[in-house]
């Protein structure tokens, strides 16, 4: 993709002025002192989850230039995120300061969930947090093997309430109007409709993400149907390739028009506003 946008040069001074295989000084300092993060994990089939953390700052501990450890504490007990990383260890996370620094911090690596007592055993200057719900009960810790830069262009400099200004946060309640109640109305509408199934999506990672026809809302695509023998895994997987790519390549062609390359002479940015 990098070479067909003509982004190769650009994502190559990135990869060798910003990319580290682990976190250096000022890295460990921004990470000891955030109070968030999201969070994005896969089960063994690809299927993907994003979720977010928060905790007092620091909660994420630096452990070395290339571990990181952050708790898990009492939530909903669906254990998406902690599931996910049973079956496979790889996570993303995505640190951001919104009210100092205005930066962000890219972290990619291997993740292996110990139990709180096994954590302090090998660990016993980890701090022990004196609210109940702050508790871990499980932590996270983290082999770092990429971290970079999230650039400042794109995010909001936002501000703290004051403290005086805020209600108490409600860490680990099982309180339904302190959680936040049925602010989107869906268990109001539970009893009209069926039991939550998860689709099965045999092999959709494996079609790209650049689908140019999409099912109408509120109609799922049907399948084709192949006649013939079942074709095997390996068969299945390059038909669904290359029909990725001839998807890709047909897209591109129509996008090509409109957005030259962006290290071309004449490229001046995806928004030129010099017509106003």
């Amino acid at each position: 993709m990098q070479q067909r946008l003509g982004t190769s040069g650009r994502a190559d001074r990135f990869y060798a002025d910003q990319v580290l295989d682990h976190l250096n000084v000022r890295m460990q300092e921004f990470v000891s002192r955030q109070e968030m993060f999201f969070l994005a994990t896969a089960d063994r089939h690809g299927e993907c989850d994003s979720s977010f953390r928060a905790g007092p700052s620091g909660f994420v501990q630096v452990l070395g230039d290339r571990l990181l450890a952050y708790p898990e504490y009492r939530g909903n007990g669906v254990m998406a995120s902690v599931g996910n990383l049973s079956e496979n260890p790889r996570l993303g996370i995505l640190m951001i300061d919104f009210t100092r620094d205005r930066i962000g911090l890219h972290l990619n690596g291997r993740a292996r969930v110990v139990l709180d007592e096994e954590m302090r055993a090998h660990f016993p200057d980890l701090p022990v947090d004196p609210i109940p719900g702050r508790r871990a009960q499980l932590w996270v810790m983290v082999e770092v093997e990429e971290a970079y830069i999230h650039c400042a262009k794109h995010i909001p400099h936002l501000q703290k309430v004051p403290a005086n200004e805020r209600g108490a946060r409600a860490w680990g309640t099982d309180d339904f109007k302190r959680k936040g109640g049925d602010f989107f109305g869906a268990a109001a509408e539970a009893d009209g409709r069926p039991p939550f199934r998860r689709p099965q999506h045999v092999h959709e990672h494996l079609r790209g993400g650049l689908h140019e026809d999409l099912p109408a809302p509120g109609h799922g695509a049907e399948p084709p149907s192949v006649p013939g023998p079942r074709p095997s895994r390996n068969d299945l997987a390059a038909e669904l390739n290359g029909e990725f790519l001839d998807r890709v390549e047909r897209v591109l062609a129509r996008a090509q028009p409109r957005r030259p390359a962006e290290d071309g002479p004449e490229f001046r940015g995806w928004f030129d506003r010099r017509d106003g």
